[in-house]
């Protein structure tokens, strides 16, 4: 049975402000009402095995909900306490898969790319898994539509079985490079999506990469499980070399081959991709998301989250907005949001990684309003779930419940407390809310203190494994 391995990394710059560094775009809903991770799910085959998720420690919680809410069943999340690529996540997976069963085939596939055609795909899986059970190393090749110059290519070698023989992997080209690709036939885009057997990679990567094999088999030595997590031990993986498949073992083995794959396929790289690969609103061409009105508008992308936009006159634009951020942008220019999402990262604005909303494993807040010395949010808490018992040294808090009921504990004594009412809890109290009801818990938070940051928190007991 195959087995699927998501890789659900990244931080998502390209598609700000949608996509933030503590919610990059495998968890957001782009091209459907599911995210692209669930969405990547929810596409595979019937018949293939439980899925493994590999993703940043720091988006554990995003990935178990999202899984949670899809009804995925799965075999564990793969926590990397430090992004090292591709090449070593793989093997991490690979090693897992293969101490059990070393012929265990894999499919590698990446969280966030868009494919329409399912069909289609799955007839290419099933072509890829009969060369994969042949012990070769398959890689998933689009057909291309354009000269795209945003994409490695690959060429293609002899006929082997459904497919190709790989006759070299070509980095991204410049224009006329990537157009006599496209007159030539024998090119294909780098789809970064994967088929073999787990110890047939092993042997590989030992081979042409044995200081990150090493290293991976140290790492996987020392992995502990909690709640969904499978973790590694983190000072061994941090010293792995960073490396992509491609480099470590694609580019070098004598066993890779290609299935070429037309499938409406794109990797959602940038908001033009968007633009390109969606359904048009009117006869303008425009692509248009939430409350939006267009007057002489055209080959546009307008996105609204939270209010009304008006574009009036302008052709060719993007225009994105969100809670905290709007973003316009010449459709031609969208490679350039990496220069502002770099200046807001140097200038530690929180723009840069977190939205207005921000999600826990407990629920969410969504920061309302702020000033010098205070700030209020809108809690959320889910139904059975308790934030951790914790304490703060420079803000007092004042909460409100709106809606649900709960359960407060201030120092060593515990309030049922109901909707409109309110409790204090002061500078250094140990304290702690839980939801004991069926209902989300809504309340209002108000903060007052000399300094109301995140990281003024000291936790002394958490059921979600933050205390350090």
């Amino acid at each position: 049975m195959i087995k699927p391995v998501v890789l659900a990394g990244g931080s998502g710059s390209r598609l700000w402000p949608k996509s933030r560094a503590a919610l990059p775009k495998q968890f957001l809903k782009l091209t459907s009402d599911k995210t692209m991770l669930q969405d990547t799910l929810h596409r595979l085959p019937s018949g293939v095995g439980d899925c493994v998720v590999i993703c940043n420690e720091n988006h554990r919680f995003l990935a178990a909900e999202q899984l949670r809410l899809a009804q995925i069943k799965h075999e564990g999340i793969l926590l990397e306490p430090v992004g090292r690529n591709t090449a070593p996540a793989i093997a991490i997976a690979a090693m897992l898969a293969a101490a059990s069963n070393p012929d265990q085939v894999l499919l590698i596939l990446a969280a966030d790319h868009l494919i329409k055609d399912h069909a289609a795909f799955e007839q290419a899986i099933q072509k890829a898994n009969t060369l994969a059970e042949d012990g070769k190393l398959v890689t998933f090749g689009i057909v291309p539509t354009e000269p795209h110059t945003g994409y490695g290519y690959i060429q293609a070698g002899n006929a082997i079985g459904d497919g190709n023989e790989v006759d070299r992997f070509v980095e991204k080209p410049d224009i006329s490079t990537a157009e006599s690709y496209l007159q030539s036939g024998g090119y294909f885009w780098n789809s970064g999506m994967f088929m073999f057997k787990a110890g047939i990679y092993l042997q590989e990567l030992k081979m042409y990469r044995p200081d990150i094999y090493e290293v991976c088999e140290k790492a996987v030595e020392n992995t502990t499980s909690d709640l969904d997590f499978i973790r590694l031990d983190t000072e061994t993986f941090a010293a792995c070399p960073d490396e992509s498949i491609d480099y470590a073992v694609m580019e070098k083995t004598e066993h890779a081959c290609m299935i070429p794959l037309d499938a409406g396929w794109s990797d959602v790289g940038s908001w033009s991709s968007l633009w390109e690969t969606a359904e048009k609103a009117d006869e303008n061409g425009n692509v248009c998301v939430g409350d939006t009105i267009l007057k002489g508008v055209k080959n546009s992308y307008v996105n609204s989250e939270e209010r009304l936009i008006s574009v009036i006159g302008l052709d060719d634009v993007v225009v994105v907005e969100t809670k905290d951020a709007v973003m316009v942008a010449n459709k031609n220019k969208v490679q350039d949001i990496k220069a502002v999402v770099n200046q807001l990262k140097a200038e530690h604005r929180p723009e840069f990684e977190f939205h207005r909303e921000v999600f826990r494993p407990w629920g969410s807040y969504d920061s309302i309003g702020n000033g010098t010395r205070y700030q209020v949010k809108r809690i959320t808490v889910k139904p059975g779930e308790k934030l951790s018992v914790q304490m703060h040294h420079h803000r007092a808090e004042h909460w409100i419940v709106v809606s649900g009921t709960a359960n407060v504990t201030i120092d060593d004594e515990t309030t049922l407390v109901a909707e409109n009412e309110s409790v204090y809890i002061p500078i250094g109290a140990v304290h702690a809310l839980e939801n004991p009801g069926k209902i989300p818990l809504e309340l209002i938070e108000v903060q007052s203190g000399a300094y109301l940051g995140e990281d003024d928190i000291v936790r002394f007991s958490d059921r979600y494994g933050r205390v350090k």
